[in-house]
C-alpha cells in the first residue's frame, strides 16, 4: 500500500500543473472566451488564443497569412451528380433548435475546472508541507511544468 501511495503523490505532483493548466483553459473555451466575434464587439486577447491552442491542438498557435490563403473550398451542391458526399449541415444558430439552454452547464463546467484548479494547488500545497519527500516534490512539479513545455517547443 505504501508504493501506491508513493506512486499516487509522485503522478499527483507531476500532473498538477497540466492539471491546472487545463482547467483554467477549458474553462475560458466553455465560455468561448478565445473566439473573437465576427461583427467586432469582442476580440479575443491573444494570451487567451494562445492557450486555447495549445489546449485544443497541442500547439502553439501559427501566424496567419493573409495574402496567400488557399482558395475556399467549393460547396456541397457543386458535389458531382452521383458523388456519395453528404449534403451540408446548415449552420446552427443559436437559440435554434435547442430545448434548453446550455448555460447551467457551462457554469458547471465552470466549478469543475474551479475544482480541479483548486484540488491541484492543494495536493501541491500538501505534498510541499511533507519534510522527507520536499526535495522530490519539487523536482517532479518542476519535470511536470518543464517536459509539457519541452514537448510543446519541439
Amino acid at each position: 500500500m505504501k508504493s501506491i501511495r508513493q506512486l499516487h503523490f509522485y503522478l499527483g505532483v507531476f500532473f498538477a500543473p497540466a492539471i491546472f493548466f487545463f482547467a483554467f483553459s477549458g474553462a475560458l473555451q466553455t465560455f468561448n472566451l478565445h473566439e473573437s466575434e465576427d461583427d467586432g464587439s469582442y476580440t479575443a486577447p491573444s494570451w487567451i488564443m494562445t492557450i486555447a491552442s495549445i489546449h485544443k491542438d497541442q500547439r502553439l498557435p501559427r501566424p496567419h497569412k493573409h495574402e496567400h490563403e488557399p482558395p475556399a473550398a467549393a460547396p456541397a451542391e457543386a458535389a458531382p451528380a452521383g458523388s456519395s458526399a453528404a449534403p451540408a449541415e446548415p449552420p446552427h444558430e443559436e437559440g435554434q433548435g435547442q430545448a434548453h439552454s446550455s448555460f447551467p452547464l457551462k457554469c458547471f463546467v465552470l466549478l469543475l475546472a474551479l475544482g480541479l484548479m483548486t484540488s491541484a494547488a492543494l495536493g501541491i500545497y500538501i505534498a510541499l508541507q511533507g519534510r522527507n519527500n520536499r526535495n522530490m516534490t519539487w523536482i517532479m512539479l518542476g519535470a511536470g511544468l518543464l517536459v509539457p513545455v519541452g514537448l510543446l517547443l519541439l
